[in-house]
């Protein structure tokens, strides 16, 4: 299928924490009105991300929700109530935000770029992307993209590679700028021959073919691990309890590479990702773009979600006394996590939504 973008005129939630490090702290008020693109939290420390309004409407709320998160704590929230207009903030509406010349930019312009449009990592943690790419102290010889799907039944990076394939190569060449590696190398995994292939082409279109080289991967879990990945790629371990640049290498997600490449050239901040809603559950599996914050009820709504198909029995303190309940898994089914409720909101991490049956997955 093709990727949809999911535009809902409804309500959207946004966590001040969303990924890896230290909550943003919120800079707007209920009852604001705020546009799409707009800062609603900014960074605090050093590992810590922006958070920008998804799309255009009033603050409704700030209060503490229950995050999308296996602990199943809460966390500030930002609430909008959006006004179906989806319009953006001037400066990035009439592209005046946009680098045009970014690869001939100082390093420092586009890190702080990367840092104001929010980018995390989208294909594990949710690490903040400046920080990884501040590398000063560290030699680095190879850029490692990891294009391999982290687990069964995800296919949100396959997508994205057969449909953004030039954006993610543009990516690529702005992180071998800023970590001045020697040379690329991108992971895919053998059964994505559409996006091998649309990442081939991009590679020749611009022209990177000598020091940016796709390749395959075995389809096999957890070569999507980026220690596992790195050691497939290149034969090089990195240290237990270390991080791959203390050996020349920093590895970052496909997914990524096109969220930089829009923040730069575009000026847009992450509000969007490609998620996959999938699982016996829905109807109709496929990936969307979906706007950050938006209830995982609205994505299972729009795939045909069937409530009975996913019901479990959950045993109440006895096995005389139990109850159906749905389950619903935020991410793969290896290390995803049930979500407490379907209101729970879309964060920059989620890579998918599995609805599964009681057949397809049954429960511990």
């Amino acid at each position: 299928d093709v990727a949809r973008f999911l535009q809902l005129g409804q309500f959207l939630a946004v966590g001040g924490l969303d990924g890896l490090g230290v909550a943003g702290h919120h800079v707007v008020a209920v009852g604001d009105d705020v546009l799409k693109g707009q800062v609603i939290a900014q960074p605090k420390g050093f590992v810590s991300a922006a958070i920008h309004a998804p799309t255009s409407g009033k603050v409704t709320a700030i209060e503490q929700r229950e995050l999308p998160h296996s602990s199943g704590l809460e966390g500030t929230c930002v609430i909008i109530d959006s006004d179906s207009k989806d319009q953006w903030v001037p400066e990035i509406a009439d592209g005046s935000q946009a680098i045009s010349d970014y690869l001939e930019a100082d390093n420092s312009v586009l890190i702080d770029r990367i840092r104001d449009c929010g980018i995390t990592g989208m294909g594990g943690a949710g690490f903040p992307t400046s920080v990884k790419m501040a590398v000063k102290d560290k030699q680095i010889d190879t850029l490692i993209i990891n294009a391999a799907e982290c687990e069964p039944y995800i296919t949100a990076d396959d997508m994205l590679m057969r449909e953004r394939a030039i954006a993610a190569m543009h990516g690529i060449q702005i992180l071998m700028k800023l970590t001045s590696a020697d040379n690329c190398l991108i992971g895919i995994e053998d059964n994505k021959p559409e996006a091998i292939k649309a990442m081939e082409d991009a590679l020749h279109s611009v022209h990177g073919e000598h020091h940016i080289t796709v390749v395959t991967v075995p389809t096999k879990y957890p070569s999507g691990g980026e220690k596992q990945l790195i050691k497939i790629l290149t034969g090089k371990e990195v240290p237990s309890g270390g991080i791959p640049s203390a050996i020349g290498i920093v590895c970052q997600n496909v997914g990524t590479c096109e969220a930089i490449y829009r923040a730069v050239a575009e000026g847009k901040p992450l509000i969007s990702r490609i998620t996959t809603i999938t699982g016996e559950s829905v109807e109709q599996p496929q990936n969307v773009e979906v706007l950050i914050g938006t209830p995982v009820k609205h994505l299972l709504e729009f795939a045909g979600f069937k409530q009975e198909k996913s019901l479990f029995q959950k045993l109440l303190g006895g096995k005389s006394k139990a109850e159906s309940k749905s389950r619903i898994i935020m991410g793969g089914p290896m290390m995803g996590f049930t979500l407490s409720s379907d209101e729970l909101p879309i964060i920059k991490s989620s890579n998918c939504i599995l609805a599964p049956s009681q057949k397809e997955l049954p429960a511990n």
